[in-house]
């Protein structure tokens, strides 16, 4: 089996470009490649595809490869425009064309500013002052270092970032520098981030929703805003985990039969290639609600629709059976923490076929 390829983050590019357009600011001349540092001691080096000098400015682009990873920024230019700060200002950020602007409380920006996170700041800042210091500019470097993306905000609509209250463009992220192959890191901090701005908005009821058929089924059943929906995925794990740790009054879970039947039998990631539908269980719910006949037929069934269509053949409400053993698996995993949590199972049509809790 061939081993996936890494690739770079939004922010390692952008350090990159902000380090070559320094450099040229203050030599008149790119370095290309460029090397940067990043956290745990990696030292890549970027090759530059754009380049622009003029007299009070410099910038350069770093087109991102995410490796193998199937990262929506994949082939994006990453642009820094590097010029002269206020005195006494340090390193300051601006949002260029495609990069958003922070406009919901919650996430680790104050409103109004532009989406570059912490991490890719100071590695940014980093890598300023060592430029600064390689070329002999004395004490911190007063710059304003200003990223665009072209595209950034068509792309942009492929993410959660209008969701959670970033407008106008993409963010700029990574804590590590590196994209992990299918590690769904940036879907995961997406959910964590959404529970952020859900409490920062005070919504005392938050939904994760496996997809957009859920997602508007829970929506209109509590009439829930955009801002208090999280897009939970195949994740419902993160969701749970995290709301343990930063409470929400009230969780509803959702999503289709099949997926909330692999949550009733333990499974916190619902992907199909991580976890698969017991249909033992389901037989094994049905026999202890003495359903004994449609108990055995399940045990014949092909999938989890087959069994269900069984179910309503004989009147049975195996759905909110389902729906209850998954709500019970979701407060285990919520443990003491102040949440209550009900589930709200759908077929592909976006029926309610089961539901449990208050």
């Amino acid at each position: 089996m061939t081993e996936l390829r890494y690739g770079w983050t939004t922010g390692a590019c952008a350090t990159a470009a902000t380090t070559a357009a320094y450099t040229a600011l203050l030599t008149g001349e790119f370095p290309d490649p460029v090397p940067i540092v990043l956290p745990k001691g990696r030292r890549p080096a970027f090759a530059l595809t754009t380049e622009d000098l003029r007299g009070d400015s410099a910038s350069a682009g770093v087109v991102k490869d995410a490796g193998d990873d199937p990262d929506v920024t994949h082939g994006a230019l990453i642009v820094s425009t590097v010029r002269a700060g206020q005195p006494g200002a340090g390193v300051t950020f601006r949002a260029g064309t495609g990069v958003g602007t922070v406009t919901l409380p919650g996430l680790p920006l104050e409103v109004g500013e532009p989406a570059i996170n912490p991490v890719p700041r100071e590695l940014m800042t980093d890598a300023v002052r060592r430029v600064a210091a390689e070329h002999g500019v004395g004490g911190s470097p007063d710059v304003v270092v200003e990223l665009s993306v072209p595209q950034g905000e068509e792309m942009a609509r492929h993410t959660w970032n209008p969701r959670l209250g970033i407008l106008g463009g993409l963010s700029i992220l990574g804590t590590t520098g590196v994209v992990v192959p299918y590690s769904c890191s940036a879907w995961i901090d997406s959910i964590r981030r959404g529970v952020d701005v859900a409490r920062a908005l005070g919504h005392s009821h938050v939904a994760g929703a496996v997809g957009s058929t859920s997602e508007r089924v829970v929506s209109e059943l509590y009439g829930l805003p955009e801002t208090a929906l999280l897009d939970m995925g195949d994740f419902a794990g993160a969701v749970l985990k995290y709301v343990r740790r930063h409470p929400v009054p009230r969780l509803s879970v959702a999503g289709g039969f099949a997926k909330m039947s692999k949550l009733a039998a333990g499974h916190l990631d619902l992907h199909s290639k991580r976890s698969q539908v017991d249909l033992d269980l389901l037989a094994e719910l049905a026999r202890r609600a003495g359903h004994d006949a449609l108990a055995a037929e399940i045990g014949g069934a092909n999938t989890a629709l087959h069994a269900l269509e069984l179910a309503r053949a004989h009147d049975v409400p195996l759905g909110d059976l389902v729906a209850e053993r998954a709500r019970q698996v979701a407060a285990d995993v919520l443990a003491d923490a102040p949440v209550t949590v009900d589930v709200v199972a759908v077929d592909r049509a976006g029926a309610i076929v089961g539901r449990a809790g208050p």
